[in-house]
């Protein structure tokens, strides 16, 4: 069962790395506003939203896949609208990356939303008081102050993202090259025979990258939470 990866596992890699990045990085935006707008404001619906973004932590990945694919595949009329200005997420490494991203933003939330709540508001307020708008008080006080909790938000996303199985599959299939991540190309060398060597390969592989970027996250979070008691 040992031996090097050949070029289909490390294709595999590459991808899963690929997908979880672009997952991480394109969700990060609307994390940290989604993540402030629950630590600081108060609006009616306030609750809705908290339920909307945990939703998929809940639901089973399949059901958050077939969503996707109904409300984005090639014949759904959002799907073939975007496809006109050549967006297209059906059976593409761009679809896994937004099933990842799904499934990693409660995750990426959750963690900013507490490195948001842990930052003095008397700070945010003496920066205020000395004219500073909105906008310069959460760039130049709250940011910074949040930053390492912000890190770790994008690292928990990533690492869901490298392991999402379930609305991945559903959403853009398995194809070798384009949407065959970490997780499917295993399920498909367990589905061979002779391709558990692979398969246990690639699990290793999963598991040291998982446990990276977890050891990560909370290094992150011990330097957030040293900073808020400080």
């Amino acid at each position: 069962m040992g031996g090097t990866l050949g070029p289909e596992e490390w294709q595999a890699v590459a991808l899963s790395l690929k997908v979880a990045f672009w997952a991480a990085l394109a969700s990060l935006p609307l994390g940290i506003f989604v993540a402030y707008a629950m630590a600081r404001w108060r609006f009616p619906g306030r609750e809705i939203l908290n339920g909307l973004v945990h939703l998929p932590l809940i639901l089973p990945p399949v059901v958050t896949g077939y969503l996707l694919l109904i409300s984005l595949g090639s014949r759904a009329p959002l799907g073939a609208f975007l496809q006109n200005f050549g967006i297209v997420f059906s059976f593409r490494w761009t679809g896994a990356a937004l099933a990842a991203a799904i499934m990693g933003f409660p995750l990426m939330v959750r963690a900013i939303r507490l490195s948001i709540e842990a930052v003095d508001t008397k700070l945010e307020e003496a920066a205020s008081s000395l004219g500073a708008s909105p906008l310069t008080v959460f760039f130049r006080v709250t940011l910074p102050l949040s930053w390492p909790g912000i890190l770790a938000g994008a690292v928990l996303a990533f690492a869901k993202a490298l392991g999402e199985f379930g609305a991945t599959i559903t959403f853009v299939s398995n194809i070798p090259g384009q949407t065959r991540t970490l997780p499917s190309a295993i399920y498909a060398f367990l589905q061979v025979p002779g391709g558990e060597g692979a398969a246990l390969r690639l699990v290793m592989i999963s598991i040291a990258l998982a446990m990276g970027a977890l050891i990560l996250s909370e290094i992150l979070a011990r330097r957030m939470s040293g900073g808020g008691r400080s």
